[in-house]
């Protein structure tokens, strides 16, 4: 694949992948096709599922400002705060320079990094970790520590976490998602759904006091290799944060597109 391919792979694997998210945690979640963004908007607390993205191939400066006001402007009329994606390799260089000076203008502000990422794993070995068993996810309580785990890592309050996820049937069966347990207690998690043909790797996370000891490569790993093997798939996606991204390649992962995340200016 060239790497616009694999940006707008990238860009489209969010497109499908939240749309189910989002739908999953409110039936009446706006989940439209406009020219140029695609919306995912649960209108919950947990920011990851409140989104707008852009999905122009090479815009123009001027079209890319007019894409951004318009996001701004579904943004301000939800009640709750989310993110606008923007994926950088889809942006021509004129564009991608004007990018920043546009974002302000429509009144958003710069969040955070990330970066898309895809692999090709053709055998995924069963994973291990000394300190670690794996529990799949099937019950309530489950599912609430690993939304706790992941409020935790990403700065989110719990009941925000909580509201993105408890109660979910999906995360309890279509997804395959996991917890990492030390010593009985639940320090990493990491999921993977099967999605146009692939498996998208979601909300990894891992508790801040015990990070940096391969716990999130492990978990990643597990939900992987249970994911192939109950789907055949073998293409694989995710969106990482800066603090993620150095672990992905160890599992086979390549950088695809940059990722700009967005909030309304307060």
């Amino acid at each position: 694949m060239t790497d616009r391919t694999e940006s707008i792979e990238s860009m489209e694997q969010l497109a499908v992948v939240w749309r189910a998210m989002v739908l999953d945690r409110n039936a009446d979640a706006d989940v439209r096709d406009l020219p140029g963004l695609a919306v995912r908007w649960a209108d919950c607390r947990f920011t990851f599922w409140n989104c707008v993205t852009l999905t122009d191939v090479g815009p123009d400066p001027a079209l890319l400002a007019q894409r951004l006001a318009r996001a701004a402007d579904i943004m301000r009329a939800k009640e709750q705060p989310g993110l606008l994606w923007l994926f950088e390799d889809l942006l021509d260089d004129e564009a991608r320079a004007s990018v920043r000076t546009a974002a302000e203008k429509a009144g958003l502000e710069y969040a955070f990094p990330g970066t898309g990422m895809a692999a090709d794993l053709r055998t995924v070995p069963e994973p291990s970790h000394p300190d670690l068993t794996f529990v799949r996810v099937t019950t309530d309580e489950q599912l609430r520590e690993y939304a706790d785990l992941n409020s935790r890592a990403y700065g989110f309050g719990l009941d925000d976490g909580r509201d993105g996820l408890l109660g979910s049937t999906l995360w309890k069966s279509r997804v395959h998602a996991y917890l990492g347990m030390r010593d009985g207690v639940p320090v990493t998690c990491a999921g993977t759904v099967q999605a146009d043909g692939r498996l998208f790797v979601a909300l990894v996370a891992t508790a801040p006091e015990w990070e940096r000891r391969g716990y999130g490569e492990a978990v990643t790993r597990k939900a992987l290799y249970e994911g192939a093997r109950a789907t055949g798939l073998t293409r694989a996606t995710l969106h990482a944060t800066a603090a993620g991204a150095p672990v992905y390649p160890r599992i086979g992962f390549r950088p695809n597109s940059p990722i700009h995340f967005y909030g309304l200016k307060d």
